[in-house]
Parts: C-alpha cells; sequence; structure tokens
C-alpha cells in the first residue's frame, strides 16, 4: 500500500516520518514542497503518476496565522487551490484523500461556562463536549476562511476524502507554541501567556497514529466512512494553562503571568473556544485518545 504524504519538511510531516518505521506495511512516499507543488495541478498529477498512491495524506498547509491578514493570495492558493488540485487528482487516481484542517473554521467563544459558536446569534453548541463536525463554521480571518475553502473544494470534487479539523498543534518538530515558549523561558524570568483562549493541545505525533489508523481501517476493512472528523487530545486548558503545565513537566521556573486576548494584540483575531467534540473519531475507528497533559509529557521526554 502506497501513502503518498505531502508537506513532508512540516511539523506534522515530520511526525509521520517518526513513526513511519512502525508500519512496515506501508510503503511511504515523503513529498516536500519543492518535491510535490500542490498549487501546481500538472505537477501533482506527474507525482501521483509516478507513485500511484491509494492514499494521500495532505499535510501541506500555509500555517502563518497572522502574515496570511497581509498576504491573502498566499494562504489561498495553499491551503484553498492546493486542496483543490489535490482533491481533483486523487479523484483521477482514485487515491483517497486525509486532509488536514483546523479549528480556525470557527470563531467560537466561552462566557459565563457557556461556548457558544456565533457571535451574533449566540447559539449555544450543541455539544458539551465542544465543537462537533456538525457545527456551522464561522471564520473570522484569512487564515481559517482559506482552510474553510479547502474544505469545501474537497468536499465539491471528490467523495473518497477524510478531512481532520485538530487544534493547537505542538511535537518535538518544526516550530510551535511549546517550542516557543521554552525558548522565551531561556532568554528571560517573566513571562505573560493569554488565559482568555479555552481549546485542546494536540500532539503532532498523536494525530500521525491516528491518521495510519484512519487508512489501515479503510484499507483492510473497507471502512469508508468518508466525511470530516475532529481530532485532538483529550481535555481542555487556556495558553497560559498550557505554558504552565510545559514549565513544570520541564522543571523551568520562570514567572508565568495570565492577561487577557485584549492585552496581547495580534493581525489575524483567534478563536477564544475551540475545544473539539471526538465522539465521532473515537465511535468510528474506535481510538484512544491520551489526555493532553499525557502527550505532553511523552513529548517533553523527546526533547
Amino acid at each position: 500500500m502506497v501513502v503518498l504524504v505531502t508537506g513532508a519538511n512540516g511539523q506534522l510531516g515530520q511526525a509521520i516520518q517518526s513513526i513511519s518505521g512502525k508500519y512496515p506495511e506501508i510503503d511511504f512516499v515523503f513529498c516536500s514542497s519543492s518535491e510535490l507543488d500542490i498549487t501546481n495541478l500538472e505537477n501533482c498529477q506527474v507525482v501521483f503518476d509516478e507513485f500511484q498512491p491509494q492514499f494521500c495524506i495532505n499535510a501541506a498547509a500555509y500555517t502563518a496565522v497572522d502574515k496570511a491578514e497581509s498576504e491573502p493570495a498566499k494562504a489561498f492558493d495553499i491551503n484553498a487551490n492546493g486542496a483543490e488540485n489535490l482533491a481533483i487528482t486523487c479523484k483521477k487516481f482514485n487515491t483517497i484523500l486525509i486532509h488536514i484542517s483546523t479549528d480556525f473554521v470557527f470563531d467560537a467563544y466561552f462566557s459565563e461556562g457557556i461556548a457558544y459558536y456565533d457571535r451574533e446569534l449566540r447559539l449555544p453548541l450543541k455539544s458539551n463536549l465542544g465543537l462537533t463536525e456538525t457545527d456551522v463554521p464561522f471564520p473570522s480571518g484569512v487564515y481559517g476562511l482559506t482552510k474553510l475553502q479547502g474544505e469545501q473544494a474537497i468536499q465539491a470534487n471528490w467523495d473518497k476524502h477524510f478531512i481532520i479539523r485538530t487544534s493547537w498543534v505542538y511535537s518535538q518538530f518544526g516550530n510551535n507554541f511549546m517550542k516557543t515558549m521554552l525558548r522565551l523561558a531561556s532568554e528571560r524570568d517573566t513571562l505573560s501567556v493569554v488565559s482568555d483562549q479555552i481549546g485542546t493541545p494536540t500532539n503532532a505525533v498523536d494525530l500521525a497514529e491516528v491518521l495510519i489508523v484512519i487508512i489501515v481501517s479503510s484499507f483492510k476493512f473497507q471502512v469508508s466512512s468518508f466525511g470530516i472528523y475532529n481530532f485532538s487530545n483529550e481535555g481542555q486548558c487556556s495558553w497560559y494553562d498550557f505554558a504552565k503545565e510545559i514549565f513544570h513537566q520541564k522543571g523551568v521556573s520562570i514567572v508565568l503571568k495570565p492577561i487577557p486576548t485584549s492585552a496581547y494584540p495580534t493581525p489575524a483575531k483567534r478563536p477564544a473556544y475551540s475545544v473539539l467534540d471526538k465522539t465521532k473519531i473515537k465511535s468510528t475507528f474506535g481510538v484512544e485518545i491520551k489526555e493532553w497533559q499525557t502527550s505532553l509529557a511523552t513529548c517533553i521526554n523527546q526533547l
């Protein structure tokens, strides 16, 4: 079985590479953006023709959330146009597409213990476990909008797809919040971190593992429950809580101060609430998901 992975040098791409040796039955083809440019339809088709993959994991994305506000065309080209090119190519080669999306397709928020996914109509979430796959997306910035457009392009072009929405991804690979916190802690004595955005950290290696579970289930057992799925680790916290746990587990001594989002303005607005309900992926594929603190400990031990 051939599994082609785009964005091989990114955080998730590296995470998949790190566990690929555990799956000798899968012939992984890892393509960096220079080897497979998803914004170029012809290039996609040439690469697929060479490797004839049964599955494609699209881990290529424009993820510079703030920068997207000033270069929307580039974000659109990769996140929306690139996703469409892969869907068209996957259809041509009858390849199952697994596409990674984001909590940024929502603009939910938390108020007085109740989560709402719409600031205008103030509609509370259907599930007390978080945002579900059927909640209506409301992206507030360019990045979230282009990721939603990518989802829609896939849905419009190719039925055989899994879209995995995830949140707050970190790992021992690439650039991420955990690494930034540890770097800043080595440079200063005090750190202020936003405490009113609530979500769930996701270890990229755990995400990589669940993608392979989906592939194996689809290939061996002909599970064809295509569609959108949520995945993150279990539990919820604020960015402040996440930072506090990182420093606690790493044994770093630093003065950590909680601040509101209003005290740390950014070009792109962040979702105030992005906890994802994972009932669907657990029931469909039988996956057991680790608590975020447990997974963080595993990751920190890899550093």
